[in-house]
């Protein structure tokens, strides 16, 4: 076959000013002036893709704070190593964020950090001599904290935060768990057993552990439940939470609770397959809207926290 240039001559064209055109000028970013403040900041993003989504998101927030629905936290260990403990407790005692969820790492940097001021092993320099994950008091103070909590009624989460809050340690104030324990919030933990480095340590006992996380996931299915009109964010986990979000997203369905008006967010600086299928986009397909906002934690969330109570004293 022989072919030959086409003839454009007869294309049919538009005319531009009735086109529909997906960015405006107007949403354009304005330049930040010194000396401004972070509200001025704010109003200087401009009003397209994640910029626009990152101010939707902090709307929803403090539109389910002022209507008083739930706003419930989600969030890997990485989340503590970065420093953010203070900012979420500071939001949780502002009464921003009414409940919290985390995977068992979660309470092995938040004991140390209560213990010592400190946390986040080498693991590359452990791993080889066999002494990765082998500190004496993490291991024995978790599992202590853990098997007597449990033989008490408690879940993970209260177990250890009551640890934390009434055992002594240096530094009680920089807990999470601690800080729900006083705030009187639930917090649950949310165990793979062999992912953490307390399963390891002799002391650890797998009916305590189970039984423990069992019940933090039935109280977290009822805060789950609690979301219509509210919000959930997933910070940081990648794999866990999104897995035990999604079940228990359809086990409160399953008893009653429809949960048609939810907003959901993803907040990673990968955005992976299990956090936006099973926390942004199937959960929300009933109704709502679901949001993924790229890019590390310890810038992200500050910033979101920040336009979250900007946007209450406004």
């Amino acid at each position: 076959m022989k072919f030959k240039p086409i003839d454009t001559s007869r294309i049919k064209t538009y005319s531009l000013a009735g086109r529909h055109s997906k960015v405006d000028a107007s949403e354009s970013a304005k330049p930040f002036m010194p000396g401004g403040s972070f509200r001025d900041f704010l109003g200087t993003l401009p009003g397209i893709l994640a910029a626009d989504n990152f101010r939707q998101v902090a709307d929803a927030i403090v539109t389910a704070k002022k209507g008083k629905k739930t706003v419930a936290l989600g969030m890997g260990a990485h989340v503590i190593k970065v420093g953010l403990t203070p900012v979420i407790i500071d939001l949780m005692e502002r009464g921003v964020i009414s409940a919290l969820a985390m995977n068992g790492a979660g309470i092995v940097h938040d004991f140390e950090m209560a213990y010592q001021g400190r946390t986040s092993e080498d693991v590359d320099a452990e791993i080889g001599t066999g002494s990765f994950g082998m500190a004496e008091e993490t291991g024995r103070a978790i599992n202590e904290m853990i098997t007597a909590g449990v033989k008490g009624g408690l879940g993970l989460g209260a177990a250890v935060g009551k640890g934390i809050a009434e055992d002594g340690y240096k530094y009680p104030e920089k807990s999470l768990l601690a800080a729900a324990h006083r705030l009187g919030l639930p917090a649950t933990v949310h165990v793979a057993v062999g992912t953490d480095i307390v399963h390891m340590h002799p002391t650890a006992d797998g009916a305590s552990i189970g039984e423990g996380s069992l019940r933090d996931f039935k109280l977290f299915c009822s805060v789950v439940a609690s979301l219509e009109g509210g919000v959930y964010i997933n910070l940081g986990s990648a794999v866990l939470l999104p897995e035990v979000f999604l079940k228990a997203v359809t086990l409160a369905r399953n008893i009653g609770n429809p949960l048609e008006h939810i907003t959901t967010v993803n907040m990673d600086f990968i955005q992976g397959y299990r956090p936006n299928t099973n926390v942004v986009r199937r959960p929300t397909m009933k109704g709502g809207r679901g949001y993924s906002l790229t890019g590390h934690h310890e810038i992200m969330f500050p910033l979101l926290a920040a336009a979250v109570l900007e946007g209450l004293e406004a």
